[in-house]
């Protein structure tokens, strides 16, 4: 087994959007997310490190529990529940930190989550005994 990763980050994420101003209203608008470029077909935005492209297409969002979660501190949680109040939620949250579990106007699931991996991690530890936490 490797001891490293050349794996540093996530570089970046796309989503296909069957409408792009209504998509860059949502994501820029509602999340917060600054407008870095934009095209007839596809923009990209930023938010902290990540760099998204919203591109214009024929979207077809998961059916299953994949998603998007992006981290947010806990002041933004509560701006940004405040200001989505009215989004599509497609999950309860059931984490160790506050989650908000909501859809985009194309039904892209995307999850807002206050935590990191070590709390994840450690709330594994103490509730969950069949998940083997590595080193």
């Amino acid at each position: 087994m490797a001891t490293g990763s050349d794996i540093t980050g996530v570089n970046h994420v796309t989503l296909v959007v069957a409408d792009l101003d209504r998509a860059l209203g949502f994501y820029c608008e509602r999340l917060g997310l600054r407008s870095r470029a934009r095209g007839p077909r596809l923009a990209y935005l930023e938010g902290g490190a990540l760099w998204l492209c919203l591109e214009l297409g024929q979207p077809q969002p998961a059916q299953d529990d994949s998603h998007i979660a992006f981290s947010v501190t806990p002041e933004g949680f509560a701006r940004l529940t405040a200001r989505l109040s009215d989004a599509p939620r497609w999950k309860a949250n059931r984490s160790e930190g506050a989650s908000l579990y909501l859809q985009d106007p194309d039904g892209h699931k995307l999850e807002l989550h206050v935590g990191t991996l070590a709390s994840r991690l450690a709330h594994y530890a103490k509730t969950n005994p069949e998940i083997e936490i590595l080193d």
